[in-house]
């Protein structure tokens, strides 16, 4: 056997905790902008019925074409696929265990998604999204709700350079109509389209002016709009959604051309988007998508949603120089001694069941070693303790930014420390 060091699989990155403390603070941040909304969590597996994707995302797209980590189960033979995306298995579970049947739901999860795509900065083969589902409600109030939801969140996180850009698909009628112009239109161009195009042309045109090939653009912008073949119910709810947020102030582009990369959508699409990423500039997107819950197997209900990327909003906060989260310890215990040792960690645990976030040194060593870890903890206080201090049943309070120590009595610790970290 190789005794050579493993790796993590290529595109599937650790977090170590440096990291992870920012990933702490950004979740802790996003569960009070969702709890604010009155959105509740749902937990879905990371394994579903590889159906279930071809059905809900459309088996001619790119994720489902060359993206999905798929394989047969070895027990009984079921294929299975890591999810790619979080809407479908959200809609499953809304179906499967009836939250639908008397209200509608506000739901929301975060977690991995799984793509098997060449990694780059801001696109990984394992990625992390916070989703948001609205699932039966019908009006344009919901899509422009989620617009201004996403515009809090940016202020809260402090971030800038991000743009809304908008669009209508409308709805299926209008889309067949659109659909059978846009054939006949690429068909007279079939020269310039490349192989990915003309795979697609009749079996999913409109994924043809998603494309980025710089030899087709010219084709593309020329093509039939989707807007012309709209019904006035479409372009009613498009209108009602830009009037909502021009009253709340929220800047947008209309975007014609943004179909998104999914086939559930209908009506209301959008994307938030940066200049400061790279390729990778979508850092948030979705959009209506009425059809999807009777697709998959339920009683038709209208539905909206949209799904942030973990690493790209924390990728555009380092870019805004994000600062550091706050120390996550309060207290590091110094101790020197056999007796200091044991009332050590009697003091360490009083602390504890006061609230505090305490580090016990363990290991051994010489005080200065010790307080260079406690130095290095970023923790504000050090409690020091020795055999001496533990017969006078005193311990040091020692500031670690600036300040004079204090020598307390063991039971006045955790209420002074209190209230020092209180100000």
């Amino acid at each position: 056997m190789s005794n050579e060091t493993l790796q993590a699989v290529r595109g599937m990155n650790d977090i170590l905790p440096d990291e992870a403390e920012r990933w702490l603070w950004f979740e802790d941040t996003v569960r009070g902008w969702l709890d604010s909304y009155g959105y509740r969590n749902i937990r879905m597996p990371l394994l579903e019925p590889t159906a279930l994707f071809k059905r809900a995302i459309g088996e001619v797209t790119d994720i489902v074409e060359k993206e999905m980590y798929s394989f047969a189960d070895s027990l009984n033979g079921d294929q299975l696929t890591l999810r790619p995306e979080g809407t479908a298995s959200c809609v499953r579970a809304a179906l499967q265990h009836n939250l639908l049947y008397n209200a509608p739901q506000r739901l929301y999860y975060s977690g991995a998604m799984f793509r098997h795509e060449r990694p780059q900065k801001g696109r990984y083969r394992q990625f992390h999204q916070i989703g948001v589902e609205a699932l039966g409600f019908a009006g344009p109030d919901i899509d422009a709700e989620q617009i201004l939801m996403c515009a809090r969140l940016w202020r809260q996180l402090g971030l800038r350079d991000i743009t809304l850009q908008l669009n209508t698909l409308g709805d299926a009628a209008a889309r067949q109509r659109h659909r059978a112009k846009l054939i006949n239109y690429f068909e007279q161009h079939s020269s310039v389209l490349d192989a990915d195009a003309t795979r697609r042309l009749h079996s999913n045109p409109l994924r043809i002016l998603d494309s980025k090939n710089p030899a087709m653009q010219q084709v593309i912008a020329a093509a039939p709009g989707l807007m012309d073949e709209l019904e006035q119910d479409a372009l009613t709810h498009f209108d009602a959604v830009q009037q909502i947020l021009r009253r709340h102030e929220i800047a947008f582009e209309i975007s014609p051309r943004l179909v998104r990369g999914l086939d559930y959508y209908n009506r209301t699409v959008f994307e938030w988007t940066t200049t400061r990423l790279g390729a990778q500039g979508t850092v948030c997107a979705g959009g209506r998508y009425d059809g999807l819950i009777e697709q998959i197997g339920g009683q038709s209900a209208p539905a909206c949603g949209f799904a942030m990327g973990i690493e790209r909003l924390l990728a555009l906060m380092q870019e805004d120089g994000m600062a550091s989260p706050a120390a996550t310890l309060d207290v590091y215990l110094v101790h020197q001694g056999e007796q200091a040792g044991v009332m050590a960690g009697k003091i360490a645990e009083q602390l504890r069941d006061a609230g505090l976030r305490v580090v016990l040194h363990c290991g051994g060593g010489s005080f200065k070693s010790q307080m260079k870890k406690a130095d290095a903890s970023r923790a504000p206080y050090a409690v020091i303790i020795g055999d001496n201090e533990v017969q006078a049943g005193m311990a040091t309070l020692k500031p670690l930014h600036g300040g004079e120590q204090v020598q307390l009595a063991f039971g006045e610790l955790p209420g002074k420390i209190n209230q020092l970290l209180k100000g």
